[in-house]
């Protein structure tokens, strides 16, 4: 049983149609080969409101051209929280301002279930992602990424069609759907490249470094993956006082990718309490990624 009536889906699919350009920048512009970018949820505790003493998301451009010399920003759904039309507004102009481009919205939103048995919730799930596919077109970005489910779905049936309905509402809007690696999915390493051919919308990937259950998965995931990859996340885990990565081999996931044609944007994900130290460690990380790249 489709998630909604076809119907349903053209007035889900009308009420997110993408506003008028504005002419903030120039946010499709291509990348440059092996261009390092970030995963601004990596950013998010240091923001304000979780942060009352942090920076503001209209703050976020300048931060990241100008204290980590990057200019591609992966968002997350909260790093957008509470911003209206004109807050989006004014960090789109602030992205063009500092010469960043905005590539890519991680729909990071709880309790959607698309793949609920009950199809009503399964269309609750697909109205609430229309809304974030709205705020990516007003944004001028070009993915958008939902949460892979943490469980494999109850009902896969449903939860493929879902995903169609949902890839489908994205190009409607100018956008493509990614398909990363979590969850349920993290378990196998060609479960990106399986659910990319059912859900038959000619979707690119968006490989994870560290969602995966071992090493042994975690290798072989890559290799299978970054052949269909659009943009990667990657993701460091802890690093030691010497900037030693012992959860695994970060030159190894990076060679992986290079030797699979894909040439970027590899956006750093990676996380520490302190702000200093979170700066540091990312600019290590970005320092190797790009001796990695010329070698």
């Amino acid at each position: 049983m489709p998630l909604t009536s076809r119907r349903e889906f053209l007035q889900i699919a009308t009420a997110v149609a993408a506003p008028a350009a504005v002419s903030f920048g120039s946010p499709k512009s291509d990348f440059a080969p092996d261009e390092v970018g970030i995963t601004c949820a990596t950013l998010g505790a240091h923001m304000r409101p979780r942060d009352p003493d942090g920076f503001s998301l209209t703050d976020l451009p300048s931060i990241v051209r100008e204290e980590l010399d990057l200019r591609i920003l992966d968002l997350a759904t909260t790093n957008l929280s509470g911003a209206d039309e004109k807050e989006l507004d004014q960090f789109r102009k602030a992205a063009g301002e500092a010469g960043c481009i905005l590539t890519n919205l991680k729909m990071n939103q709880p309790g959607i279930e698309l793949g609920s048995p009950d199809a009503s919730v399964r269309a609750a799930g697909i109205r609430t992602y229309a809304k974030s596919i709205q705020t990516a077109a007003r944004l001028g970005m070009r993915w958008i990424r939902p949460l892979p489910e943490k469980d494999r779905p109850a009902d896969f049936t449903g939860f493929i069609e879902s995903m169609q309905q949902l890839a489908d509402i994205a190009s409607e809007n100018g956008l493509t759907m990614l398909v990363e690696n979590f969850g349920w999915m993290q378990d196998s390493p060609d479960s990106v490249t399986k659910l990319i051919k059912q859900i038959d919308r000619n979707l690119p990937a968006s490989p994870d470094t560290g969602n995966w259950s071992s090493d042994e998965v975690r290798y072989a995931g890559l290799k299978a993956t970054f052949p269909l990859a659009a943009t990667c996340d990657f993701k460091v885990k802890t690093l030691g006082p010497d900037r030693e990565h012992t959860a695994y081999d970060l030159e190894r996931c990076f060679r992986i990718g290079k030797r699979a044609g894909f040439r970027g944007p590899w956006c750093i994900e990676h996380g520490h309490r302190e702000r200093t130290t979170l700066f540091e460690e990312i600019a290590w990380i970005r320092d190797r990624i790009r001796e990695w790249s010329a070698a």
